[in-house]
């Protein structure tokens, strides 16, 4: 009993640890901090705010923009692509490296709502943000304000697909500059080797979910 305790101890004693600082242990499994490696890559850490669709911060202790090194290097690259054909933009990072255990409480945050096919069900194995191979993110300008892509970050509705957006230029719903705005981000995060998903235009993936688990390490 005392063995179990002890057990039970450590368990949340490492539980907490991540908690209080994200940085070292993203750092102690080998993540790399990509705004370290490239500066001028901005990042906007929403899910460490209250600017999210969960009204509450669900991070603590994490200060940089953390992800596998395979989808460090991809992220480098969109950036040094995006530069080369468009100097004053950059793109702005809104979350990447996501451990399971935020996983879970943003899973409970949503359970039992309507925006539960939003978010990946830990109890499948998450998404590709918690393995570190997946970003959210957009494109500022040179004052750095995000370019209008049509709807918010964390917005639930089909003005965030991407699969509907000839419909909606064609119904008024986003402008020829949202459009255009969505197609250069796609395009720049593509040519870098990252690929889309159907209904948020912010999200990227670094691989498929089948060499996710593959080939890298859920982050507990």
């Amino acid at each position: 009993m005392r063995k179990y305790g002890l057990l039970l101890i450590g368990f949340w004693f490492i539980i907490f640890c991540h908690a209080a600082d994200l940085d070292s242990y993203f750092r102690s499994i080998g993540l790399v901090e990509v705004s370290a490696i490239d500066k001028s890559i901005h990042f906007e850490l929403k899910y460490a705010t209250a600017d999210n669709l969960f009204k509450e911060s669900v991070y603590t202790g994490i200060t940089g923009i953390w992800l596998h090194p395979d989808a460090a290097v991809k992220l480098i690259k969109a950036q040094k692509i995006l530069k080369e054909t468009n100097p004053d933009y950059s793109l702005i990072v809104y979350d990447a490296a996501r451990p399971m255990s935020v996983q879970r409480r943003m899973w409970n945050l949503v359970r039992g709502t309507n925006k539960t096919n939003y978010v990946s069900n830990p109890a499948k194995g998450g998404g590709l943000h918690n393995y570190g191979m997946a970003v959210d993110v957009t494109i500022i300008n040179k004052a750095g304000k995000p370019l209008p892509m049509g709807s918010p970050f964390d917005h639930f509705g089909e003005e965030a697909h991407i699969n509907k957006e000839e419909m909606l230029l064609q119904s008024g719903k986003i402008t020829r500059e949202e459009f255009n705005n969505r197609r250069l981000l796609r395009m720049v995060m593509r040519q870098a080797g990252f690929r889309t998903i159907l209904y948020e235009w912010w999200h990227f993936n670094a691989c498929s979910r089948e060499e996710a688990k593959k080939n890298y390490k859920l982050i507990e």
